[in-house]
């Protein structure tokens, strides 16, 4: 328990412009003060020094809220000074109609919920790992940002004038968005037509605009990914996008505390749901949708073209299962393999998994 480990925890309840902090003693709970600073460099160091009144630098730890947010700032300039920093999701609030709700509650809410915990949740790794979080994030929104572009173009199409969907009728992908692009200003035609054309020639523009952003995102993230995780590209079936979102996830050495925890961040391990002699396991939809995603395209990949993953995949159909929960179970395993990898650092090779 925490509570054995230091003698008092300062909650922080963070925001956008203010942060305010919390001392609880870890032996009783009490509460010897709190405070409000700005989100800043002169806030952070106040936070500081109003913790030093109340407690000892060796014998304290921060327990902060939104560390991958609000509280990204606070928790890099702790742990630059060689704080302790906890992340804590957003305490539990008292389910009364008349529960009690402010800054300063919700900072010792903070600090008394992770003293009550047996295992402690570390802030994520800045760094690369913030680098890439950056550009896949950005490359997903570019990647939504076409399809709409591309879905509004198309449907535009369909109710153009004649004459421009019989020049469009057949092409698809790229010869479409070409064609578009070199539509010319037509003279002496329809106001309606007139603006079609040049809705289309903006729209096909601002597609292949998009399409570079997307190779720049792609070209950076692979050099990432090979700076910090090579060895998850060494694995069939994980690309880049894939490595980059494997690594974001699991963050750090020690993070995540075994390989069924990485798993079960995944949303990869099973749900018991056993009920009198029926034993069975239900879905789990929960844990990190993206690294979730990214599993299931490695076993995708490798299901076609890997005859290790047939193999498995059929000799779990043999046992009964669905291709659905054979997909599961492989899924749990690669997700087992890749933590190994992540954990042992990039100079290290294993045995393949199915």
């Amino acid at each position: 328990m925490l509570a054995e480990l230091v003698g008092h925890v300062v909650g922080v309840d963070t925001h956008k412009d203010t942060h305010t902090a919390a001392v609880v003693a870890s032996a009783t709970g009490g509460v010897a003060g709190t405070e409000t600073a700005h989100a800043n460099t002169a806030g952070y160091e106040a936070l500081v020094e109003f913790a030093d009144l109340h407690s000892d630098a060796t014998d304290r730890a921060w327990a902060i809220e939104g560390t991958g947010s609000y509280g990204a700032g606070l928790a890099h300039f702790l742990a630059a000074r060689g704080e302790w920093v906890l992340e804590v999701d957003r305490p539990t609030r008292p389910a009364q109609r008349d529960g009690a709700k402010s800054d300063a509650l919700d900072a010792v809410r903070a600090a008394r919920e992770v003293l009550g915990r047996t295992k402690l949740a570390q802030p994520r790794a800045r760094g690369e790992r913030e680098a890439l979080r950056c550009l896949l994030v950005t490359r997903e929104g570019a990647v939504r940002d076409r399809t709409r572009a591309t879905n509004q173009l198309k449907a535009m199409i369909v109710s153009a004038p004649e004459e421009l969907r019989a020049k469009l009728r057949g092409l698809n992908g790229t010869a479409l968005i070409g064609a578009c692009r070199r539509l010319r200003r037509p003279t002496g035609r329809p106001t309606d037509h007139v603006a079609t054309v040049a809705a289309l020639r903006r729209l096909a523009a601002r597609i292949e605009h998009l399409d570079n952003e997307i190779a720049e995102h792609d070209t950076d993230i692979k050099a990432l990914t090979k700076a910090v995780c090579p060895q998850l590209l060494d694995e069939l079936g994980v690309g880049p996008l894939s490595a980059a979102q494997a690594y974001i996830s699991w963050s750090h050495p020690g993070r995540c505390r075994s390989e069924a925890a990485y798993a079960n961040l995944a949303g990869v391990a099973p749900i018991e749901a056993s009920s009198g002699q029926v034993v069975r396991h239900r879905l789990n939809r929960g844990g990190d949708r993206h690294l979730n995603r990214a599993l299931h395209m490695v076993i995708i990949t490798r299901y076609r073209c890997d005859p290790i993953t047939k193999a498995y995949i059929a000799g779990r159909l043999a046992d009964g299962k669905s291709h659905r929960e054979a997909r599961r179970c492989l899924k749990r395993y690669v997700a087992r393999h890749l933590y190994r990898l992540l954990e042992a650092g990039p100079t290290t090779t294993q045995e393949r998994t199915p």
